[in-house]
């Protein structure tokens, strides 16, 4: 675990979330239509089939737990959504909702590590750029393997190094060198705590999981404009939203403006911003 208060970082993670949540209200669709093909993918590599009790952690505006319910349908099955943020939960339920769902998907607050969960429960877990973020790695997988039946599976993904995520570096390296804060130091929760497969794995391992398989997977971002890419994070970067707090509104306009000219190098022949990026997939099998 690093060197962090626990506690007192999963409440700033929650107010993080819960101050961009308004903006994933307005963006998600922008989002969502690139990352769907991984929610499938995880689906998959889960085994969920139309009896399947699943778990989603760190679910955030729904996801993958929407694409499970979509799977489980009107089966026997059925979908538990948890995340740490409240606001972030109201829009998933919405979404849910929205899509004639609200039977097959419960939500509930909490974070993978300490909230309680019935052990032996679900077939399946799913956690989709979420793992990255939890101060105790293993006591999150601890809690996550109880909660699996015997011969349930575990699929998740986590973001690979920033060279290869411009999705976020991009933005994030524009704001670091702009503001002259450092990066987090190596190991802290954040997009890239998990870049090096090897951790995931090991804890994985320790905890008691088997048949631990990764792959890594191309994610296309696709943007109309650089412009529409700061918008973006401007809407939803929770990180970057943070680091901006104590500028001015004047240098947050240079700042905003210095991502903007920093996505311009990703503008493909069509005018459209591509912005292509590596996820790591790990399956695990209690």
């Amino acid at each position: 675990m690093s060197n962090i208060d626990s506690k007192q970082f999963k409440e700033a993670q929650r107010k993080s979330w819960d101050s961009v949540a308004i903006g994933w209200q307005k963006c998600w669709k922008t989002f969502e239509k690139d990352a769907q093909n991984l929610s499938n993918h995880l689906v998959e590599l889960a085994k969920i089939n139309s009896s399947s009790k699943v778990l989603d952690i760190a679910t955030g505006i729904g996801e993958p737990a929407i694409t499970a319910a979509k799977k489980v349908g009107s089966g026997n099955g059925h979908v538990l959504a948890t995340d740490i943020s409240l606001q972030m939960l109201s829009i998933a339920r919405q979404r849910a909702a929205s899509l004639g769902l609200q039977d097959v998907i419960e939500f509930k607050e909490g974070d993978a590590e300490t909230i309680s969960l019935p052990d032996s429960a679900f077939d399946a877990v799913l956690c989709r750029w979420g793992l990255m973020f939890l101060p105790d790695l293993r006591e999150g997988l601890s809690n996550i393997y109880s909660s699996l039946v015997h011969g349930g599976y575990l699929a998740a993904a986590v973001w690979a190094s920033p060279d290869k995520v411009p999705f976020l570096s991009v933005s994030m390296n524009t704001v670091v060198k702009e503001t002259g804060k450092p990066m987090p130091p190596s190991g802290t929760p954040g997009p890239f705590k998990l870049a090096d497969q090897s951790i995931i794995t090991d804890a994985l391992s320790k905890c008691g999981f088997k048949d631990i398989a990764v792959e890594r997977i191309n994610v296309i971002f696709t943007f109309s404009s650089p412009e529409e890419y700061t918008q973006f994070n401007q809407a939803i970067a929770a990180p970057i939203n943070a680091m901006l707090a104590d500028q001015s509104q004047e240098r947050k306009e240079e700042i905003w403006k210095a991502v903007t000219e920093s996505a311009s190098s990703y503008v493909d022949a069509t005018g459209n911003v591509k912005l292509d990026n590596e996820s790591i997939c790990i399956c695990a099998k209690k």
